[in-house]
Formats: structure tokens, C-alpha cells, sequence
């Protein structure tokens, strides 16, 4: 019988590495056009889970208000960070503008949906509880 702790499912193991490393992120809309319904942030979190999956990150929360999103990202540490952003700022900008077309055209014109900057902060030194309910207390717009 091990004597082992139980252990935490956030640690996360490579071949050479041991690994807990979770960032919070928040994209805004250009210009801060209030470009968002409940229904197109609820896609926008859909498309950024199968992003998060393809770099062998994990979504943890999401939510948004109608003019910017927030993500908590725990990521591996062989990904350099603006990579995953690209690519969720970029995928998610192109299926939403698809499959949206009517209703982002309306507030968003010129090609663009996000604003060229983001925020990332290390998640280290708050309890992620903290950050978690943080993003959970964000005023959802409502149809």
C-alpha cells in the first residue's frame, strides 16, 4: 500500500516535466462593440474549448459580458502562450463572424471581431476559487 498523497488533478506530468500552470485571459470586441448575446458567447466558449483541446490545454471557465470574454486556460508549458491566443482569437472570430454573419455585421464591420490586444495574468499567486468566481460573476447579457 502507497503511502502517496492523494494526488491533485491540476498537477499535470511530462515526459520531463511537472507542470501547474493556469492563466487567465481576457479578449475584448473592437472597439468594445457590444457584439454579444447569450447565444454567441455560449458558441464563442464552444469554440474555444476545441481550440484549448488542440494544444493540449483545458478550458476551465469561461463566461463574458457583451463587449469582452474572459477564459481561465491551464496550459502546458511547451506552448508558448501566443500561440493558443492566436488561434482562439482567430478560429473564434472566423465561426462567429460564419456563423453569425447578420448579427456581428450590425456591430462589427472592417474584418475585424477581436481588438489587436489581450490581457494574460498568471493565475499563481490568487486561489484560482478566487479568479473562477471572479469570471463566473460576470454580467451574462440576457436574449
Amino acid at each position: 500500500m502507497s503511502l502517496r498523497r492523494k494526488p491533485n488533478p491540476d498537477v499535470r506530468t511530462g515526459r520531463h516535466v511537472v507542470h501547474n500552470l493556469h492563466v487567465h485571459l481576457v479578449f475584448a470586441t473592437k472597439c468594445r462593440r457590444t457584439a454579444f448575446t447569450n447565444e454567441t458567447l455560449t458558441r464563442c466558449e464552444e469554440i474555444m474549448r476545441e481550440v484549448c483541446a488542440d494544444f493540449e490545454a483545458d478550458l476551465k471557465q469561461f463566461n463574458g459580458e457583451e463587449d469582452h470574454v474572459h477564459l481561465l486556460v491551464h496550459h502546458p508549458p511547451k506552448v508558448r502562450l501566443s500561440k493558443p491566443v492566436n488561434s482562439l482569437k482567430g478560429v473564434s472570430a472566423r465561426l462567429l463572424r460564419k456563423e453569425y454573419d447578420a448579427h456581428v455585421h450590425r456591430y462589427l464591420w472592417g474584418g475585424h471581431f477581436w481588438s489587436g490586444s489581450y490581457f494574460a495574468g498568471s493565475c499563481g499567486g490568487a486561489p484560482l476559487t478566487v479568479v473562477k468566481q471572479y469570471i463566473e460573476n460576470q454580467k451574462r447579457p440576457a436574449d
